[in-house]
């Protein structure tokens, strides 16, 4: 997904607030392709490109609202996501509650929901995500009782660029085979990111995804 975007509405929330006490409310629209849509450290494209677009409201009690699409492998339909959540900031930390709905329209059988919660104190941010609906078989991955825990981090560099790095952890309740931690870098400079993302099962399995993104809203 997702959780990306969800992290940078608000931050929009939060800056908006803090510029105006005066009441807004707003509406954005996004647009991005990537050279492989890369999701807590595992592809959900197949290792190809995708493409994306959602429409987010906002207003300034910290309310937000919005859904997005992007397509996945080829065969595999596409991805669409259902979120809202309420953000804000207070004596220099800020979070971010919400809930979000992940549907497929060719992987039968897939959809699920998840509660998430994400922290910050200056640069420094953390998540948590639960699994607290699911359509999969009982017993399988991505069923109900799923925890996604993470930690990141950003630097401002020279010549208006920007370095992001991430930790996660995916600790599924089927079992600890299937549990997985990734570790991921992003390089940005305007609406371009390079990233470089690795992620390692408890049975020693790694993959590392080298994966180009543009992104844009409006």
């Amino acid at each position: 997904m997702k959780m990306l975007k969800l992290t940078a509405l608000a931050a929009a929330v939060l800056a908006g607030s803090a510029m105006s006490q005066s009441a807004f409310a707003a509406v954005e629209s996004n647009i991005g392709v990537t050279s492989d849509y890369t999701w807590r450290g595992v592809s959900q494209s197949g290792d190809s490109a995708s493409v994306s677009g959602g429409l987010d409201y906002s207003d300034e009690s910290g309310f937000y609202a919005g859904t997005w699409v992007g397509s996945l492998g080829e065969g595999s339909g596409s991805e669409t996501d259902f979120y809202l959540g309420l953000s804000g900031e207070s004596d220099g930390f800020g979070y971010d509650v919400g809930y979000i709905y992940y549907a497929y329209t060719e992987l039968n059988d897939s959809n699920f929901g998840e509660l998430y919660f994400n922290g910050s104190v200056g640069a420094l941010g953390f998540g948590v995500a639960y699994t607290v609906n699911s359509e999969v078989a009982e017993g399988s991955t991505f069923d109900t009782g799923d925890m996604y825990y993470n930690v990141n981090y950003g630097f401002d560099l020279p010549n208006e660029y920007a370095l992001g790095l991430t930790a996660g952890y995916y600790d599924f309740d089927a079992g600890s085979e299937s549990d997985y931690a990734h570790l991921q870098a992003d390089i940005s400079k305007g609406d371009f990111t390079f990233s470089v993302s690795k992620a390692q099962t408890e049975s020693g399995d790694s993959d590392t995804k080298f994966i180009a993104s543009w992104g844009t809203s409006f």
